[in-house]
């Protein structure tokens, strides 16, 4: 039986937290291990936000300091302060694998750094500058299985484009995509302050992110694209963050190839949402605000409540995703995928 893989999480933040509290609440926990953390924080403020969540609720398990270390149910934790990837012994803690959630490093020289310093491989919970960048861009369910184990830098994309790609291969095999434009309702995020401040060279990202709903720019277009080439030119988003905590969605407007129904594609929807794809996608048709899908590992819900059909080309759709919890736990199936190929 395969060793459970080392795993490190450098950058401690809600991605970080939510991978390792996924990893707890997973099948995968045995094949996975979290034996490091890098965060500039101070431990007791590690250990603080590990054991409590405002948006996810308490850690469940025990989580502890012991000396310099992070005991989580009575597994040991080495944590460590350092700001640059050079800084930490990565190759002396045994890691098999850095799962970089800071979002600082997304060119290939910076990304090498880790694995200049002993870091045998890279999954970053954000996309590349480019597909050059890095060994591969995954979304989970779509080409996973094109992992070959030799990979050393690999990015899980955003969880925008997790959520929609999956959508849209589908919609792409089965009725045609003339063009779709994109627009996500995304919850706050820690780039926006809570009043008015001078932090951000996106002037609209100086406003208070609780006080108004603000445009911001988004590379799911792109990021779609990189996933599905056969819709390169075909796609358009926008970005709008929404004063909630979490909990986003994406509108959808889809030129289809052929005349279609909301019926018939709500059909075809659900049906991908019972089979193969159960684990990545749900189906619901009931009332549901945002905050029903907090804490939902899927990476995305098609609400059929919303479809709308205008003329017989014109499709709209709704998804839901927990931007944290559904991402979190897609990278946790990316990263126990890439075990099994790893030699």
């Amino acid at each position: 039986m395969k060793k459970p893989l080392r795993l490190a999480i450098n950058g401690y933040g809600r991605i970080g937290r939510c991978f390792l509290r996924a990893l707890h609440e997973s099948p995968c926990r045995d094949r996975l291990q979290v034996v490091a953390i890098n965060e500039p924080a101070a431990l007791e403020s590690i250990a603080y936000l590990t054991r409590f969540d405002s948006t996810h609720g308490r850690f469940p398990g025990a989580v502890e300091l012991h000396g310099q270390n992070l005991l989580i149910d009575g597994d040991t934790i080495a944590v460590s302060h350092e700001t640059t990837p050079e800084a930490v012994d990565w190759r002396g803690l045994g890691i098999d694998l850095v799962v970089e959630c800071s979002g600082r490093y997304s060119t290939r020289a910076e990304l090498q750094r880790f694995i200049a310093a002993g870091a045998p491989r890279l999954l970053l919970s954000h996309p590349a500058n480019s597909a050059a960048d890095v060994d591969a861009t995954i979304v989970y369910g779509i080409n996973h299985e094109t992992l070959a184990g030799s990979e050393r830098l690999v990015s899980n994309a955003s969880c925008t484009t997790n959520a929609v790609v999956p959508v849209l291969d589908l919609l792409a095999r089965e009725i045609g995509i003339e063009h779709v434009l994109l627009t996500t309702l995304h919850s706050v995020m820690n780039d926006q302050p809570l009043a008015d401040g001078y932090h951000h060279a996106d002037l609209r990202r100086t406003r208070s992110a609780m006080q108004s709903i603000i445009p911001v720019s988004t590379g799911l277009a792109r990021g779609v694209e990189r996933l599905l080439p056969a819709l390169a030119g075909r796609v358009q988003a926008k970005a709008i963050r929404v004063p909630t905590a979490n909990v986003s969605a994406i509108d959808m407007v889809i030129d289809a190839g052929r005349p279609v129904t909301a019926d018939a594609v709500n059909a075809l929807l659900a049906a991908a949402t019972a089979g193969p794809w159960r684990k990545l996608l749900a189906y619901t048709a009931a009332p549901h605000a945002s905050v029903d899908f907090n804490h939902d590992p899927h990476s995305a819900i098609i609400d059929g409540s919303q479809t709308r059909l205008a003329g017989q080309h014109m499709l709209n759709l709704l998804l839901w995703f927990d931007n944290e919890w559904g991402f979190a736990n897609r990278m946790l199936d990316v990263a126990c995928h890439w075990r099994q190929k790893i030699s």
